[in-house]
Parts: C-alpha cells; structure tokens; sequence
C-alpha cells in the first residue's frame, strides 16, 4: 500500500509515540512499493489487510530455527528473485535482514472517530460506505472517491489512479482505513489510504514500515523478519558485560525485538538507544585501529629546525595570509619533532593549501629527503607537477610526474631518478603506488583530495619510506560535528582565511520564468573571452524525476551558442575521453563544458567565469559549494546561476543559505543540519560506512561518549580479543576491514 510519512503528532497514546519515534531511521531514501502495486490482489478479490492481533509482537508462534549466518534464501517464500531483491537492499544473510531497520513506525493502538481525525496527519478509522462518488479521468487513471460515516460525522475518501477499486467497495460495507488526513471547511478527507474489511479485524499494535527495493513488499519484509525473532534470544551479546552493566544498557536480544516490534514507547526508547550507542562504539573502535595501523605517536623523522621553510616564502610573488602562517607552523612543527607527522589540512576552493605543500617539500628536499605528492586524477597530478616546477624548480628541486600516460623511456628515467636519489619529487596518481617505484629517502607524503584514496593505497604509499611525514589536504569542508568523528585526536589544521584580492562569487538563484536572464549573463561571459560551466543533476531525461538532464542541456546549449565549442561530460564516458576533454577546456578550446557533478573536485580553470546549476534543488549545500568552487579562481569578477523553482521547504532554505554566504564551513554545518549525516561529506564521501541509526546533531554528546569508551577498551585489549570483548572485537574488526576507503 502506498504511504506517505509516519504517523507523527495524533491524538492520545499516538500522539506521545510519535514524538519517540519521529527519530526513527530513514537513512536509506528508496522508494515504498509495497503499495498501490497492489492492485494485483484487489483483482483478484484480495485485499490487503493491517496486522491481526496474532501478529504482534511477543506471539512469535514460530517453531522453525535459523543460524543468522545463513542465506536469506532459506527463508519461506524467498526464491531467486526475491533473493537479488534483498541484495540489492544490501540484505544478503539473516543477520543483515535482523539489523534493516524500519524507517517508521504506524501507531494502530487507537482507531479514531472521524471528527477526531487530526488535520496533516495519518489517522485510523472504522467507517461504513454510504456513497461510491463518481471519480475522474478514464479507466486505470481513473480517481476512485467513497464518502464514508461513523457515529460522529462523515469523510470522503480518495484513491489517485486506482479505477481497478471501483468493484471492491460496497455501500453498507465496514473497512477500515488509514492514511493521510485533510480538514478544511469542516469537510474531513483521506487521501489514498489503505485499507481493510472490519470483519475480524483487530487493530492493535504498532506497526512497522520498512525501506524497500522494487519486488519487495511491506507485509513480506515483516513476515520474515518477524520469522527471525524465535532466534533472536540466541544471538550472542556483542558488547562487554561491564559496559552494559555501566552502562544500564538493555540486551541485544530485547533491542532488535522491540526496534522492529516495540511494545510500547519506553521498549522503543530503551531498544534505540542501545543500537545507537552500539553503532557509535563500533564505528569509533574501528577509527581507532585504523589510526593505529598507521603507527599513530609512532617514532619518525625529526627534521632540523636549522632548515626553514622562509626561503621559499620569500621568494613568492605574494605574502601568506595569517591563516596560512599559523598552519605553516603547525605543519613545521610537525616535521621536526620525532613523532611522524599525520595531519589534515583542510581549506576552502582557493584558500591556499598549496603552498603549505610546497612549503613542506621544501623543509624535506632541503633536509636531504625525498617527497611524493598524489592526487585522485591525472589531470590534477599535472598540475600539481606544473605548480611545483615553477615554484620550487628555479630552486634547484628535481620534480617529476609519474602518471598512467607516462611510459617507455621517460618512465624508465623517473624510476631510475627517484631509486638513485637524483629526482627530489614525485608527483602522480595510482601509478606512484606501483610495485616498480622505489625511493632512496621518502620522508614526506602528501595526498591531495583525500577522500578519494583509501587506507590501503595510502599505507602502501607511506610504506615506500620508514615512516615518512605524512600531510593530506582538502578542500571539501567538514563540519566540526563530523570532524571529531572523523578525525578524533588526528591534528587537524584549518585555513580560515581567503587571501586578499580574491573575489567572492557573486551567486543569483533563477526560477524558470527567468531562464533568459541566466542565458544572458552567460552570453556576456563568453562574449567577454571567459569559459563557462554548465551543470545538471541527471545524465538523461528522466519519466520519475522532473529535471533537465545534462544530455538535453547539451543540445540546448550548443544550439543556442553555435559560435563557442562545447563539449558534454559525465560519470559514463570513459576516463580517456574524459581526460582529453578537461584537456581541451583547461588549455581553453572547450567554451563551454556541460557536466553532471563529476567535476565537482577538479582542476584549476581561471578562465572559467560562470557557473549555471539546473535544478539546483536536487544538490546538496555542501555539493552546490564545491561545484561553485570551480569557477572564481582568477582574477575577474564571476558568477554561479542556480535555477530552481523550488520556493518552499528544505530546498528553498538551502537555496537561501547557498545565495547568502561563501563560507564552506558555514554550509558544510548547515548541509548536515538538513541533510543528515549520510548525504553531507563527513560519511559517505570520507568512505565511512553510513550512520544507520546514529546522528551527529542529535548524538553529539553520545558521540563524545562513545569515543572516550572505545579509547579506553582498547588501552586495556589492544586486540578486542579477552573473553568478555572477543565478540564486540569480531564486530569491529569486520566494520574495520569493510573501511577500505576511510580517510583518517
């Protein structure tokens, strides 16, 4: 049955249920199908039904046992189909089907009387047909209306495109309905409900609703998860007795009971609260063995604070800001005290981070050590190549790029550089990573972007040397919520400066009635010698989505400004042709470059002016923030144009927040405030498995906590393997292993 939000603010028992449950998981955004799909049953007479009281929670009259490590296909009713349809929802064992939470619960304690149903919110109901009104439209589209009674009052009932309903109503029946409600005028009406005859109906309980996958239904999912629960008792309790205990934490067992079937409000508190906690540990322990196969406080390289970093300094056209300083001393102090160097530099689009790289180069260089820099594409890589030749080439360092395209005789000379000591630095992609690329003297590492390198590829790297320095640097902000998650004790420095002469991005929002004006401005940019970009949120047109798509901005574009090439960009065209086409608009014969996000992180344009976002109300802040970062790095005035015609709602404050202020942090906290932790950078883009149930707003004192407990397990059992840890550590070290791409 189709449904629209949970059942948030009724009156009485569901109403104070709500409040504890308006929390609840709704972290993995898929569509409900469960629902008016259903019109194949009501073809065949069958009509959906609510739970029956024999199918609550505490009579789980299952006989049957299952080992959680099994496949969900041994299951009833879970064949091949139904088995690549859990998969898909990331469901492949019984122990992952346990741990699908639902992303709302319905309250079916109460039914309630028609003039008590509450305005804009989900009410249930027992009500008889008096009327079948005549509907709209024609045939499978056609709108199906009932005007229902009970002893207070009458309500109309609407089913959008569902004339397939027509015969299954009679009047003088009984059903019961619920769904979403509308009061106006006096005139009480329910808007596409499901539904269920009275005739042996029970409503009790509460009920709950579940994120699904196409070919998956509600009443499916509760069936088997509900088969599981005779085996819950058996699972084995995954966190320390002592902290339980400390903690006044309730067992494994009773929190998944009563997360999918809770009871009552005080069993769903206690179950929530437990699994949060759990989550947060987890996490939290598998950070900190992360850092510590990076030898966190390990031993390094103390280099002399007799070679400064002021040469280079002075010989720049151009002052450092304070922020830069105060970071530059940081980073030195770092590099010359006998505990490796791991920090985190993170600064804005052109805030400066750079220099603190080079700057460090040059502190290693001049010490007799050698330096590699990495970065996620090869176009960055050759410019990072570019920017260190000319600023640390007439310096005497030997620099030298090592990337996929670098081949044959002038590889040969760079492996053979960089194992005699003659090449200084190395700058390149994957390829530095290499079996065949040995260095004499590696003492620093520097990795750019780093959210897109994962733990193995950076070890790899830093293995090249006896435990080099180590700097990685972003541009992506962070909140500060995340940032503790994240980072913990790492030493992170921030550049909270702009240096001066740098221009804001003057940024206008276009609602469609105002697209010409948008044209028009980027007509005058590229009429003015100047590059543009232009972005969409989808490849293609789509039936679902009622967004511009990148392919039909394309041919919009290109016919309306013939005169200046444009090329089109996205997530499916090979990475050759995508590198020659960011070739082509850096060298500046490509005037306009059409793209779906994937140059959300890339190269340095400054001849690239204007930016127009379609449908900007399908980005999120922190995404619209680094999009806009592409343009606005030389010297002339530029512009971000964001169309939507969003006026109301989340998207509209986003919309506000993104016009009023250039401040990446400033947005970053904000995208987490209305995004939630799964869509802003600190999670998925850091490559940390997604909070479940776990938010940082909301949790940040538990997030502390957790912190703190996990520092302390492992000071007492480094390995998590002492009888009363051994399965909390099993639980870590699988999130651990999962962490391939976690930036630390």
């Amino acid at each position: 049955m189709q449904h629209t939000g949970g059942y948030n603010r009724s009156h009485g028992r569901a109403g104070r249920l709500s409040d504890e449950l308006s929390g609840a998981p709704n972290r993995q955004h898929r569509s409900d199908r469960d629902g008016h799909a259903f019109k194949k049953h009501c073809k065949k007479t069958r009509k959906k039904r609510l739970p029956l009281a024999s199918q609550q929670p505490g009579r789980f009259a299952m006989t049957q046992s299952y080992d959680l490590d099994q496949s969900v296909s041994v299951l009833r009713g879970v064949g091949p189909k139904k088995t690549e349809a859990l998969a898909r929802l990331g469901i492949e064992q019984l122990r992952d089907l346990l741990y699908h939470f639902p992303r709302e619960y319905r309250d079916l304690r109460s039914v309630l009387l028609i003039n008590d149903l509450p305005d804009g919110q989900k009410g249930l109901v027992c009500a008889r047909v008096v009327l079948i009104l005549p509907g709209r439209g024609y045939g499978r589209n056609k709108t199906m209306r009932l005007l229902v009674e009970d002893a207070t009052g009458q309500m109309e009932v609407v089913f959008f495109r569902s004339g397939f309903l027509e015969r299954a109503f009679s009047v003088g029946e009984t059903w019961y309905f619920y769904g979403p409600v509308q009061v106006k005028d006096g005139r009480v009406r329910m808007m596409h409900p499901e539904f269920t005859r009275a005739d042996g109906y029970e409503p009790r309980g509460i009920e709950p609703v579940y994120p699904l996958t196409k070919g998956l239904s509600q009443r499916e999912l509760r069936n088997w998860i509900r088969a599981l629960m005779a085996d819950v008792g058996n699972l084995e309790e995954t966190l320390p007795a002592p902290l339980l205990e400390e903690k006044k934490i309730c067992s494994l067992a009773y929190a998944l009971r009563h997360m999918h079937f809770p009871s009552d409000e005080t069993a769903y508190r206690l179950a929530r609260f437990r699994l949060i906690y759990e989550e947060l540990l987890t996490l939290q322990a598998a950070l900190f063995m992360s850092r510590s196969r990076f030898g966190e406080g390990r031993k390094g390289i103390a280099f002399s604070p007799s070679i400064s970093m002021q040469p280079f300094l002075e010989a720049l056209p151009y002052a450092p800001t304070g922020a830069q300083r105060r970071v530059l001393g940081e980073v030195s102090g770092d590099m010359e005290s006998d505990r490796s160097m791991n920090r985190l530099v993170q600064g804005d689009v052109g805030s400066g981070k750079t220099l603190i790289a080079q700057a460090a180069i040059f502190k290693a260089v001049s010490s007799g050590y050698q330096a590699a820099m990495m970065a996620p594409t090869e176009l960055l890589a050759r410019q990072h190549f570019e920017t260190l030749k000319r600023d640390l080439g007439p310096m005497g360092i030997e620099i030298a790029l090592l990337t996929g395209s670098v081949s044959g005789k002038a590889k040969a000379e760079v492996l053979e550089g960089l194992k005699s000591g003659r090449i200084s630095v190395a700058v390149g992609t994957h390829a530095i990573l290499s079996a065949g690329v040995e260095f004499v003297h590696l003492g620093l590492v520097i990795t750019d972007e780093q959210h897109r390198f994962g733990v193995n590829q950076r070890l790899m790297l830093t293995e090249k040397g006896e435990n080099p320095d180590v700097l990685v640097m972003t541009a992506t902000p962070i909140p500060r919520t995340l940032a503790v998650v994240l980072y913990g004790d790492l030493d992170i420095s921030l550049i909270d400066e702009m240096p001066p002469g740098r221009q804001p991005v003057y940024t206008e929002r276009f609602g469609e009635g105002d697209r010409e004006r948008a044209y028009r401005l980027l007509a005058d940019e590229l009429y003015a010698g100047h590059q543009a970009y232009v972005v969409a949120p989808l490849i293609e047109d789509s039936d679902v989505l009622d967004s511009r798509s990148a392919e039909s901005l394309y041919r919009e574009i290109s016919g309306r400004f013939p005169d200046y090439k444009s090329a089109l960009l996205h997530g499916q065209v090979p990475p050759k042709e995508k590198e020659a086409v960011m070739e082509q608009f850096y060298a500046g014969e490509i005037r306009i470059l059409v793209s779906t996000v994937v140059i959300e992180v890339g190269i340095d344009v400054p001849n690239a002016t204007v930016m127009l976002i379609e449908g900007a109300e399908r980005f999120g802040l922190a995404q619209l923030h680094q999009l806009r970062g592409r343009v606005g790095r030389g010297r002339a005035r530029s512009y971000c144009l964001i169309i939507t015609d969003v006026t109301s709602g989340i998207a509209d404050e986003r919309a506000d927040v993104f016009c009023r202020t250039s401040d990446g942090f400033v947005i970053a906290e904000k995208d987490l405030e209305l995004r939630g932790p799964g869509e802003v950078f600190g999670f998925r883009q850091h490559g940390l498995p997604e909070l479940v149930l776990a938010d940082p707003l909301r949790h940040a004192r538990l997030f502390q906590e957790s912190r703190d407990d996990a520092r302390r397990l492992l000071e007492r059992d480094p390995s998590l393997k002492s009888p009363e840890n051994r399965a909390f550590g099993q639980r870590v070290r699988t999130l651990f292993e999962r962490m391939e791409h976690v930036v630390l």
